[in-house]
């Protein structure tokens, strides 16, 4: 198939090589080098074949404070820095990998900009699981029987309405990091972001798009990602964008439900995962009484977690006897656990907790980033559950599939490992300079919060667009933990009415299910047409 004719919004056709660096200065050992491999195929949407020109490849990028001013090895030495002062041009550095799906044709299009979470994700899981043009075919909510795998044709992908890029963040996938204090170069809220906006502005170079629509799409993590990175990109590089597309959001890291307990005096937790819990166990056929619309129920349990069970978890010590109990026996029915049980646990139980006992009689586990996943329990005798069934269930097909795709179809990989995760949670900087702070914080006193940056660039930027997606069966990041955080924007009124809320019986890769595939992919191609700006009906 024939590559895409070169204009503004096409690729370089010269793109199939290995840009040489400068050369070093006085030796200096330079690791990676840009690189950028081209293929080409098609894919069929809504009976539809489209063309396209695929480019996998590497950015070579550098973190906060690197100057690229040229500078002559033979002149003096630059004066030491004072005591205290980071060096300058830190010799930390990044190769991020992506792969870019460009149409053929030319002409007018928006491109769009993927990421995963973790943080120490990969983008294997959109890539392969929701928008890349082939897609890994895996059970809906059972363990997937290993290889051989099916890599299906994707009718779901988002080519027809825009261009895509998916990006590896960097150490994962086939990025790569080097270079004194690496980690703490790239490995954190503000250095991630920072490495974000730097690539989307090479890349916005490279391949011409800067006049282009342009959208961001992240994932879990990916969604704290997307708002310091919009609000950087629009508040210190003068580059808006049309919008901003978050699927399992988690902006205040306060209302995870995986540990409140080690945040006691702040409940909210336990009343934003409330619908999530009645949900799973609605799904598990495990609620006492009958409900036969979820969503009916799941508005019932919105209005009790914010009503007399807020009221009764503010009352901490003082509440009676009667109403703990009363509180307690309308929890049973919203989630299925025994009254003794809720009741030990003083009226507030963790998502750990909830997934280990729901189907404890069972002997199962229920699955966290996909509550309608079970799965064997490791230890009965567990508090919390021990592994996530859902992650055990996908993750080897997705992994063998992106392995194989790469390098039959895209031509890349040779000699190179594919890390589909790291391990970065645990030694990852929450720390986040706030819009408006002039230095980073010296301590993180709370969880992070990102609100704030979203807020920000909404403000700065009164036509960005936000689009929020969600899955009922969610249990990393729970869809009403999302809808209440955006609620609970610092923003104008009238600004409420540029974000669009979207919900799917599904779990936290919505895409993991056939029927929510289809809507995720037609709910996001409507919202690019809508505010691209091109005119598209």
């Amino acid at each position: 198939m024939a590559a895409a004719p070169a204009a503004a919004d096409s690729p370089d056709k010269k793109a199939d090589e290995t840009e040489k660096p400068e050369k070093a200065e006085g030796g200096k050992f330079e690791p990676f080098k840009a690189e950028s491999k081209i293929s080409t195929g098609s894919v069929t949407i809504g009976g539809q074949a489209i063309g396209y020109q695929a480019i996998a490849g590497t950015f070579v990028i550098h973190p906060r404070d690197w100057d690229d001013v040229p500078r002559d090895p033979k002149a003096d030495k630059e004066p030491a820095a004072a005591q205290g002062d980071e060096p300058r041009n830190p010799t930390a550095e990044a190769s991020m990998f992506y792969v870019a799906y460009f149409k053929n044709g030319g002409g007018p299009r928006p491109v769009t900009f993927f990421y995963n979470g973790g943080p120490g994700s990969s983008t294997v899981w959109l890539h392969m699981g929701a928008f890349g043009p082939r897609r890994i075919v895996t059970s809906t909510d059972a363990h997937t029987p290993a290889a051989p795998y099916s890599i299906v044709n994707n009718s779901a992908s988002l080519l027809d309405a825009t261009d895509l890029v998916f990006i590896d963040a960097p150490g994962t996938g086939f990025s790569r990091i080097t270079g004194k204090d690496k980690e703490k170069a790239f490995f954190g809220v503000d250095q991630d972001a920072y490495a974000f906006a730097e690539f989307i502005s090479q890349f916005l170079s490279k391949y011409g798009r800067w006049n282009s629509p342009k959208y961001l799409f992240g994932e879990s993590y990916g969604t704290p990602r997307s708002a310091v990175l919009v609000n950087l990109l629009q508040s210190e590089r003068s580059t808006d964008f049309n919008g901003v597309i978050l699927l399992s959001q988690i902006l205040n890291f306060d209302l995870s439900p995986d540990r409140p307990t080690g945040n006691p005096g702040i409940d909210l937790p336990y009343q934003t995962v409330l619908p999530t819990y009645a949900a799973t166990a609605w799904y598990h056929h495990k609620l006492p009484g009958e409900h036969k619309d979820l969503e009916a129920l799941l508005a019932e349990v919105e209005q009790f977690a914010m009503g007399d069970y807020a009221r009764a978890l503010a009352a901490g010590s003082e509440l009676s006897a009667a109403q703990r109990s009363a509180v307690a026996a309308k929890l049973h029915e919203y989630t299925g656990l025994p009254i003794e049980y809720i009741l030990k646990a003083d009226l507030r139980i963790d998502g750990g907790e909830f997934r280990q006992t729901l189907q404890g009689d069972d002997g199962m586990t229920t699955g966290r980033l996909d509550t309608r996943f079970s799965g064997p329990e490791i230890d009965p005798l567990s508090q919390r559950a021990d592994y996530d069934p859902q992650s055990s269930a996908l993750s080897s097909a997705y992994v063998s599939a992106f392995n194989d795709y790469a390098r039959r179809e895209l031509h890349y990989g040779e000699g190179k490992a594919f890390k589909s995760s790291i391990p970065t949670f645990r030694t990852w900087n929450f720390q986040h300079r706030l819009p408006g702070q002039s230095q980073q914080p010296a301590s993180s006193v709370q969880g992070t919060n990102v609100m704030p940056d979203l807020a920000n660039a909404m403000k700065v930027n009164p036509n960005l667009k936000v689009q929020l997606n969600a899955g009922y069966f969610d249990l990393a990041t729970p869809f009403y933990q999302g809808v209440y955080e955006m609620h609970h924007l610092p923003i104008p009124a009238a600004l409420q009415a540029n974000i669009d809320y979207k919900f799917y019986e599904s779990g936290h890769m919505v895409y993991a299910k056939d029927t929510s595939l289809k809507l995720l992919h037609d709910n996001v191609a409507g919202f690019i047409r809508r505010t691209s700006n091109l005119g598209n009906p």
